[in-house]
């Protein structure tokens, strides 16, 4: 082969494979944001809490947990995020109720026991569908958690409703500013469907704020938790932990903070 002709198809064969790359990450990019879906309606063995049942205005069924509070105190509904299960978070419903404090999660459409798939629109309508059937539930005052992905669903829900507190465990400016972060070969602004714009929401949430984030976390840097907290209104708190990263977040100072704040609301 002439050199002129390597020239010439050596641009063309990067620019295929581009392409294509673009292609499959558009084509697959909601398998890679919400890993947690599962093909079953049924729900999952969990350890703790009451099954409940959610009908979305939508017409789907959310599949949750529910531990009742003590009379007077509030109850925390919680979003997860987009890996894990309602059934994983039984150390942080004991932690609550040995303070009173009750505790709802929700598996958001297309994840396990709930129907549907997953989508930016569709999250949100779950999580304002899940604040409606609890504050109808309970009648306690709420306070709204949302971890990593699920923080911009907390975040949208206190927009909309009137929570009393808001705790964010590992935040994000938005999945859009992750995303080019994590891949900046891609177009990403072009290519995503679901980008959870909370620096375009955070104005209204007018409650206490909690957030929490490591130091290590890889996942989603600390620099788009802090640049969230930074434009969001007072009253705010931040909590940096050193020596966490996104997966193991959960230790027992962040439970202790997170019973803290929510203990100073009443």
């Amino acid at each position: 082969m002439s050199t002129t002709k390597l020239l010439l198809i050596l641009p063309l064969t990067v620019a295929f494979a581009y392409v294509s790359l673009v292609g499959v990450v558009y084509l697959s990019q909601r398998a890679l944001l919400f890993p947690g879906t599962s093909a079953s309606t049924a729900p999952e063995h969990a350890g703790w809490g009451e099954n409940v049942s959610i009908k979305t205005p939508d017409g789907e069924t959310l599949h949750g947990l529910y531990s009742q509070g003590t009379s007077g105190k509030p109850c925390v509904l919680l979003f997860f995020g987009n890996g894990d299960r309602v059934g994983n978070y039984g150390f942080l419903a004991r932690a609550l109720a040995a303070r009173g404090i009750g505790l709802t999660a929700i598996s958001y459409r297309g994840y396990p026991g709930s129907t549907g798939s997953p989508g930016e629109e569709g999250l949100l309508a779950d999580g304002i569908a899940a604040f409606d059937w609890l504050s109808a539930r309970s009648k306690s005052e709420i306070v709204v958690l949302g971890r990593s992905l699920g923080t911009g669903i907390a975040v949208n829900t206190a927009a909309q409703r009137p929570a009393v507190g808001v705790v964010l465990v590992s935040a994000y400016l938005s999945v859009l500013s992750v995303a080019e972060a994590h891949y900046p070969f891609l177009p990403v602004a072009l290519l995503i469907k679901d980008p959870f714009r909370s620096d375009l929401k955070i104005a209204k949430v007018s409650q206490p704020k909690l957030f929490i984030h490591g130091r290590r976390d890889d996942s989603i840097p600390l620099s788009s938790g802090e640049a969230l907290y930074r434009i969001a209104p007072e009253p705010k708190q931040m909590l940096i932990d050193d020596g966490s990263g996104h997966n193991d977040i959960w230790n027992d100072s962040t439970v202790g903070n997170v019973i803290r704040f929510v203990e100073a609301l009443i």
